[in-house]
């Protein structure tokens, strides 16, 4: 068994020797063959030229360079679609996400499982955004559904040779790659480990970014948001027809005209609302479509041979 282990780099040229290094020795221990995918996001400083270094020294180290930077979901998958393994590891370079945690990571995907997700225990040196996390991954699991995604998060995952074939039909861009992994199904377990802090350098990951990430990853798999405007739109309607219902009642009480006036804007807010959710259902259907997600993903099969189609 071979496997690939991916790592998104941005400004990290302080951080690959290292990791380079640890790696070395936890894949000598597991004894598989295996090889490292750096996937340099257009980093300004020297990440880049570090990996050629380690690529002259070392066959099984690869390098990409993208032409812009794309953010680290954009490299990521950049690393799974060129990942050559009967299964890819995401792992990030700043060093918080221990290579010592591959072991158990790794007996579990020998056991059957074809996702395996590292959750953490605890997130030092990110407290003054943990908040933040704690609302995405509640949104991504009661909101959109993916009940799946650990509720304390994941961003360090093993994906088996057949989640990695099936994540490659997905041609979708402004998506998370780890909420994609999570809808695509098959069996998915967990290892804890412990998150660590950054050992040197800065992250690149900006408050702007989560907030794409938020906004993509709701948009890419629900229609709550448009559903939402239904919702309000029934809600407006109901305290319109309440208003109203008193107004004709107490209509010779002072302030009827004015209980009629809201009567009628509350009404038309909700008749808006609601026309809003339902415009927005036939382009949520119709954006469904353009995806081209595939209907189906065939984990398994025995018999005959199964035909496919692409």
């Amino acid at each position: 068994m071979m496997l690939s282990i991916v790592t998104p780099a941005f400004n990290e040229a302080s951080n690959l020797d290292a990791l380079y290094a640890r790696l070395v020795a936890v894949m000598g221990e597991l004894g598989l063959d295996w090889e490292w995918l750096v996937v340099d996001d257009h980093s300004p400083d020297g990440t880049f030229a570090c990996v050629e270094r380690l690529a002259v020294l070392d066959p099984r180290v690869r390098g990409f360079r993208l032409a812009r930077n794309g953010g680290s979901h954009v490299a990521i998958t950049c690393g799974l679609h060129h990942a050559r393994g009967d299964g890819a590891v995401m792992m990030a370079a700043d060093l918080q996400d221990p290579p010592e945690t591959l072991g158990a990571m790794v007996e579990k995907w020998r056991a059957g499982a074809q996702v395996v997700w590292a959750t953490r225990r605890c997130r030092p040196g990110d407290r003054g955004h943990s908040w933040f996390a704690a609302v995405y991954y509640w949104t991504m699991r009661k909101v959109v559904g993916l009940h799946e995604i650990p509720a304390r998060g994941a961003d360090f995952f093993l994906a088996d040779r057949v989640v990695l074939d099936a994540f490659r039909r997905l041609m979708e861009r402004n998506v998370s790659v780890f909420a994609s992994i999570t809808a695509l199904g098959f069996r998915q377990e967990y290892v804890e480990y412990e998150k660590l802090a950054r050992t040197s350098g800065q992250s690149g990951w900006t408050f702007a970014r989560k907030v794409k990430l938020v906004v993509d990853s709701v948009t890419a798999f629900s229609a709550f948001p448009i559903r939402l405007c239904s919702l309000a739109g029934l809600a407006f309607l109901g305290v319109a027809v309440v208003i109203g219902g008193v107004a004709i009642w107490a209509a010779p009480a002072p302030g009827g005209g004015t209980r009629i006036v809201l009567a009628v804007m509350f009404g038309l807010t909700g008749v808006q609302m609601l026309a809003l959710g339902l415009v927005g259902e036939y382009v949520w259907r119709s954006l469904d479509e353009s995806r081209r997600r595939p209907v189906y993903l065939i984990e398994a099969a025995t018999g005959q041979r199964v035909p496919t189609i692409e």
